[in-house]
């Protein structure tokens, strides 16, 4: 779900702007005219960054995701109590002993461009989104269906475990029951397009190419501008209660926050740094909203681009060296709650008290010595990535390179990187050491733990790599018992911790400022949900 920023957002996953005449791009959008917020039934929020696909085969990043989830759909979608429900499948059975899940789809259902939905577009639309030249990271999430990866890799010419008996109707089958597998299926990579309307072999990369379901249609598309989204009266779900919604892109925090108290904004995310003044400020301290979220940052060491990071030891001694309360406190102003393992809170299998790495700079000083740099003689200088225009993020980044420095004698040299580059760079295995997050996608552990830290999850991108953690994620994949599933991803969570491929810093916890003017958002851990119910007061 997710990587670095998004409400999704889930949280998870775009960015499109109206095309004003006198609008310049500056520092990543803003109107001309100075429209207010909330006028002519127009809801405005914006995106910090250009989106970075419009393609929901391809989309990871939560940012992108709130955008294009208002567009597209799957067959089953989050809840407000968090709980799978369903979406473009009005129902589902679970068979063959678990192995099979039997969809029925609603009827009369239309896309964008008045089609109506059938079984075919179900599996057209999923053979397309995981296919080469569409697809090279998110088709992981639902690699287990039967035949997928044959199909993926040219060795098959369709999905065998999709079937479609008649035009209501989608089974879909696993190998091996899972007890995630519904949750997996809410991710944009299962979103349903009209068959053969869209592009079959390469990525969406037009609006007039984004025909979704969904609750809005894309009307416009200024790159790095702003994105428009129109009501779709057509939905199966009723009109929404907005005629628009608007996404200007505004890379810089304080342009955004500038904004929405001039009234050109109705919601913006913000910074830890603006928190506490908001909150003390009589205007705004009840427009403030705070919303805990299953994500954790961390920081990745790459053992494939730095070969001192295959040594444990090395690995041990930074996150050893790293006051992760002290960031938490001094940098982030006591927001967050510092990270005490990888599963964080609201997720199954969270626990406080698993084996996170102690703040102990004398065991870190002599585990780098042991490695065979005393005193940080000869250990390489190191280059931190992390994404550009969040404030939060560099001055974390700034404090792990001071405290490395000052405590290991290790420098870090920080690179801020555009968004898309940056996980493309992530993709192809080739950042070194790096702020990351992970936000859930589906909430199980499964997700934390087999997929972003075993051998044979997809997004390992980082060379970890422990037998014993992977049988024991293996076996809790394909049980059905939660308690003993949740008992060995924990055992299987400490041997991370304490191998420390990752450097867990802290969960988190988004701050919004919504104008009170805005009604009926409608929220899950995830974060806001399609704005079916949202409306404007005068």
């Amino acid at each position: 779900m997710k990587r670095c920023f998004g409400w999704l957002p889930w949280a998870s996953l775009s960015v499109f702007l109206l095309s004003f005449s006198m609008m310049g791009c500056g520092q990543g959008g803003g109107f001309s005219e100075k429209a207010k917020a909330g006028s002519e039934n127009v809801f405005r929020y914006p995106i910090p960054t250009n989106p970075t696909t419009l393609d929901p085969g391809r989309v990871s990043d939560g940012d992108t995701i709130d955008l294009l989830q208002q567009v597209y759909e799957g067959l089953v979608g989050w809840s407000t109590d968090n709980t799978v429900e369903p979406r473009l499948a009005e129902k589902w059975e679970v068979i063959e002993d678990g192995k099979a899940y039997k969809f029925t789809l609603r009827q009369g259902v239309k896309f964008h461009n008045g089609k109506v939905m059938t079984s075919e577009d179900v599996k057209w639309s999923i053979e397309r989104n995981v296919r080469k030249g569409v697809n090279e990271n998110t088709y992981g999430y639902i690699n287990d269906i039967v035949g997928l990866m044959d199909y993926r890799e040219g060795k098959a010419p369709e999905i065998t475990g999709i079937e479609t008996p008649d035009p209501q109707t989608v089974i879909i089958r696993i190998p091996t029951p899972r007890a995630y597998f519904l949750g997996k299926m809410t991710f944009m990579v299962t979103a349903i397009m009209p068959k053969d309307a869209v592009p079959a072999d390469s990525e969406i990369t037009k609006p007039e190419q984004m025909i979704g379901t969904g609750p809005f249609k894309v009307s416009r598309y200024v790159r790095e501008q702003l994105i428009e989204l129109v009501a779709n009266k057509d939905y199966y779900g009723g009109a929404p209660k907005v005629d628009k919604i608007q996404r200007p892109v505004i890379k810089d925090a304080a342009t955004r926050l500038n904004k929405y108290k001039a009234g050109e904004l109705d919601l913006v995310a913000v910074e830890r740094q603006d928190v506490v003044a908001l909150q003390n400020d009589p205007q705004y301290k009840d427009q403030v909203k705070a919303f805990d979220r299953p994500s954790l940052f961390y920081l990745g060491l790459n053992q494939n681009t730095v070969k001192e990071f295959q040594d444990r030891r090395v690995r041990r001694a930074i996150g050893m060296a790293i006051d992760r309360a002290a960031i938490v406190e001094n940098q982030l102003g006591g927001l967050n709650t510092v990270a005490t393992g990888i599963v964080p809170p609201g997720m199954p299998g969270h626990r406080p008290d698993a084996a996170a790495l102690p703040f102990n700079v004398e065991e870190a000083k002599k585990l780098l010595a042991e490695a065979g740099f005393p005193d940080g003689k000869g250990f390489p200088a190191l280059e931190m990535n992390f994404r550009e225009a969040r404030p939060d993020i560099r001055v974390v980044a700034e404090a792990v390179a001071s405290q490395l420095k000052e405590n290991l004698n290790i420098t870090v040299n920080l690179r801020t990187m555009e968004w898309r580059a940056y996980l493309e760079k992530y993709d192809a295995k080739q950042l070194t050491f790096y702020h990351m997050r992970w936000m859930a996608d589906y909430l199980d552990p499964e997700n934390f733990l087999s997929y972003m830290l075993a051998t044979y999850g997809p997004e390992n991108k980082h060379g970890y790599n422990n037998p014993e953690f992977d049988r024991l994620c293996r076996e809790a994949d394909a049980g059905l018992d939660q308690a003993k599933r949740l008992a060995l991803y924990a055992t299987a969570e400490d041997i991370a911790l304490q191998d420390a491929p990752w450097i867990p810093v802290y969960y988190q916890k988004d701050f919004e400022l919504i104008h009170p003017r805005v009604k009926g958002l409608r929220e899950s851990l995830f974060g806001h949900l399609p704005h079916t119910t949202v409306s404007l007061s005068p």
